[in-house]
């Protein structure tokens, strides 16, 4: 089979072959609510557009992730809670996602890109609607500013549809480990929902401990 990515060393702990999407608290959910929702339904929403083409009905909303290392899983979950789903990178590729770029402001290809994206408005065909999605241009505009490369992002335009065995592991708290696993049990045994059988993590563990539970 084509091989989609290049090579994770299993000791280089600064690179994941993982990228996981925490799930936030909403206005009509928790952040438990809002993941039970997405596992039952098997289907990640995208509900706005990212990127340079964020202004423009002709981009595509997108489903984001993060590909931060696995000792670092504690950094997202502080800022969006200890629940999340994660799948291989290989396989958000053969979807048609994947890593972002970066065009720094003022930057002559971030100029060249914004001229590509005005040139199409009115034209949802044009090609640079399937760049624009994943081109973000840090900088500072106005009394804001706009840097976030430490999430080392990734997108799949779109939603993403996905079975229980697509999922590499799910995070969720420890102290709630067994009783996720007899819920999902109890769901495919009483046919109410998807069984997910892949393992739970923590967010808050150690890397050594989350290896040897990734451990094949």
């Amino acid at each position: 089979m084509k091989k989609l990515i290049g090579p994770t060393h299993p000791n280089w702990d600064d690179m994941s072959p993982f990228v996981v999407h925490f799930t936030k608290k909403s206005a009509t959910g928790s952040e438990y609510d809002n993941s039970i929702s997405i596992l039952a339904s098997r289907c990640l929403q995208a509900q706005n557009r990212f990127g340079m083409g964020k202004n423009y009905a002709e981009s595509p909303p997108c489903v984001c992730f993060s590909e931060v290392p696995l000792h670092q899983l504690k950094r997202l979950a502080d800022k969006r809670g200890p629940y999340g789903i994660v799948f291989r990178k290989e396989f958000i590729v053969s979807r048609d996602g994947g890593p972002i770029l970066y065009a720094y402001q003022d930057t002559p290809h971030a100029k060249a890109t914004r001229m590509l994206i005005e040139g199409a408005v009115g034209k949802p065909n044009d090609l640079i609607w399937k760049i624009a999605p994943f081109v973000d241009q840090p900088g500072h505009y106005g009394s804001s500013s706009y840097f976030y490369e430490w999430e080392r992002e990734w997108r799949h335009p779109g939603n993403l549809v996905f079975n229980e065995a697509d999922p590499a592991f799910l995070i969720i708290p420890e102290d709630i480990h067994e009783a996720a696993r007899d819920f999902f049990d109890n769901a495919e045994r009483e046919q109410l929902g998807p069984n997910y059988k892949c393992p739970f993590i923590d967010p808050y563990w150690g890397l050594e401990k989350i290896k040897g539970i990734l451990k094949p």
